[in-house]
């Protein structure tokens, strides 16, 4: 029983110390998050080849502004915006776990 408990803490000290390097490298940390975007919006789309993310750091956080083919914007956007909300609400999520902020744009 003692070996489990062990085990736990080890796991623990290792999400911990991944964690920590996430929050003091800021480019990796936006990296991290155009990956997320990036792998959502791919499964949405039907032009995979035409999605591409720009990512812009800056002090107060990361903007991720993505492209695709324009007859699938409807679907990243979604019905009343509701595709883009979810996205940004999981850039968000992400973005606060390592300690940084986000914003998620569509470009035209």
């Amino acid at each position: 029983m003692a070996d489990g408990i062990a085990a736990d803490d080890s796991a623990v000290e290792e999400a911990t110390d991944a964690q920590e390097e996430l929050s003091d490298d800021e480019g990796f940390a936006s990296d991290k998050i155009a990956d997320l975007v990036e792998y959502i919006v791919c499964g949405l789309v039907s032009d995979q080849d035409a999605v591409s993310l720009d990512v812009t750091d800056r002090e107060d956080g990361s903007l991720i502004e993505v492209s695709c083919a324009p007859q699938d914007a409807g679907r990243v956007i979604g019905k009343r915006g509701r595709t883009i909300k979810a996205i940004r609400t999981l850039a968000r999520a992400l973005a606060s776990r390592i300690g940084t902020s986000v914003e998620v744009e569509v470009a035209d």
